[in-house]
């Protein structure tokens, strides 16, 4: 197992390149440009005007290596950024963003080339001459729905730009954007990638973390690692936004908030370092083998942090509860036939409310149905999206008998440090060579038609 030190949400960044952004006059009323003929920063008007007629507005352009452009911009509002080779293939790469804690604004990277939100992926992509796109969402938090949309709005300006072969990427949450697309738009894409994805759903992980969170409630009493603020695990814990007169700015508070989530798990597993054969060590045994999560602190602690701070997020965005846990018999390892009936008669019930599990179902429940061919990647452990995630996807893309479009890798995890010398599972922490080599595995299968191997990822 590889160990990395990474930061606690795994965002690979390339180092920032310096162009100054320019401001260039749009026309209007040119026709669409056609595949391969943007080429150079002296065409780059022209691609402002084709974006201008397909109601792009807000337009920036700034030069991208080797005479390709840059362009910011919005559409209908919402942000996106594209990078346009000079030798467009006429492909292009659609790109689904990961989640972020809710209260923090949308955005894109100005640069996706430089600032690779992909890990390495989308400055491959764009070095063999395929025009790479990302759209912000309309929220932070659970976003599926929007980044889906927004990702379709601007897939289309693509079209209209003379765009063939479209493909779509994504990690995390990226993931679920990435399942969304191609099963409820199945003839809008060709091929598609997921990195550490949301495939199976949102549905199985809301229910592990809110069973993690509710179990902790009730493992934790009278004990120093009770967890912060409000405890029903249907709300939020603690505020995401500062409160009135407070001057943090967003993000600070916001990681300040996550760092009180985190501050009692890793005493918590600092403990049980300690001492493997104490209550500790039994407490992290429990709450892992009640959750499904890994008994890890990042593997524990980043779910729980999202509870924490996301449920109110999660019931706004879907409209009540997805899931329930009434009538669930857990069963506790290490506890007395009596103890494991106390624990089930003390820990919260919560209901679903429908219309939410029929939102979460759409947005998005895998169903398998989808019609191109799609490559996963995950790792064996993962600190925030479980490797049953991808489980989950084989399963129903076998029972629609859609198995020969789906090509599913698993790579080792990878572990990065957290205070107080303890080491936990990254989210997403694959290699540039593992990610570029996934989106190979979908490309060459598509333009080839051949299925990838087992081993090309690893």
């Amino acid at each position: 197992m590889k160990k990395r030190s990474l930061p606690f949400a795994v965002l690979p960044l390339l180092a920032s390149c310096a162009v100054a952004p320019t401001s260039l006059p749009v026309g209007t009323g040119d026709a669409p440009v056609a595949a391969g003929s943007i080429k150079g920063r002296a065409d780059s008007a022209r691609l402002l005007a084709g974006l201008a007629a397909a109601a792009a507005t807000d337009l920036v352009a700034s030069p991208a290596p080797d005479g390709g452009t840059i362009v910011n911009g919005k559409l209908e509002g919402r942000a996106f950024v594209i990078a346009m080779p000079a030798n467009w293939t006429g492909e292009t790469v659609l790109f689904g963003q990961g989640y972020a804690t809710p209260g923090s604004v949308p955005t894109v990277p100005s640069d996706p080339i430089a600032k690779d939100p992909g890990g390495g992926t989308l400055k491959h992509i764009y070095g063999k001459g395929l025009a790479l796109g990302i759209a912000a969402f309309d929220k932070s938090g659970v976003a599926t729905k929007s980044g889906a949309i927004n990702t379709l709005r601007l897939r289309d300006v693509f079209a209209k730009l003379g765009a063939g072969r479209q493909y779509v990427v994504g990690g995390s949450m990226g993931g679920s954007i990435v399942m969304s697309l191609i099963e409820l738009y199945p003839d809008k894409f060709d091929g598609a990638v997921s990195m550490c994805g949301i495939t199976e759903g949102w549905l199985p992980l809301i229910g592990q973390m809110a069973d993690l969170r509710a179990a902790w409630n009730v493992l934790t009493v009278d004990t120093p690692y009770a967890l912060p603020g409000e405890l029903d695990v249907r709300r939020s814990g603690l505020p995401v936004v500062p409160p009135e007169g407070d001057k943090t700015p967003g993000d600070a508070f916001r990681e300040a908030q996550k760092l009180k989530v985190l501050t009692p798990v890793f005493a918590l597993f600092l403990a049980a370092k300690a001492n493997p054969q104490g209550k500790e060590a039994q407490l992290v045994r429990q709450l892992a083998a009640i959750s499904g999560f890994a008994p890890d602190p990042a593997a524990i602690g980043a779910p729980l942090y999202s509870a924490v701070l996301g449920m109110d997020d999660i019931r706004a965005t879907m409209g009540g509860m997805p899931v329930s846990n009434r009538g669930k018999d857990y069963v506790v390892p290490g506890m007395s036939p009596a103890e494991n009936k106390a624990f089930n008669a003390a820990i919260q019930r919560f209901d679903a409310d429908q219309a939410a599990v029929a939102y979460a179902t759409k947005w998005h429940q895998s169903t398998g149905t989808f019609k191109v061919p799609l490559v996963t990647v995950h790792q064996t452990e993962d600190a925030l999206v479980p490797y049953s995630q991808t489980v989950g996807l084989g399963r129903v893309t076998a029972k629609a008998g859609n198995s020969e479009r789906l090509a599913q890798y698993a790579v080792p995890p990878t572990r990065f440090d957290l205070p107080g010398g303890l080491t936990g599972y990254s989210h997403c922490g694959f290699t540039p060579k593992q990610n570029i080599d996934a989106f190979e595995a979908m490309h060459s299968w598509v333009t080839t038609g051949v299925r990838p191997g087992p081993s090309v990822v690893q």
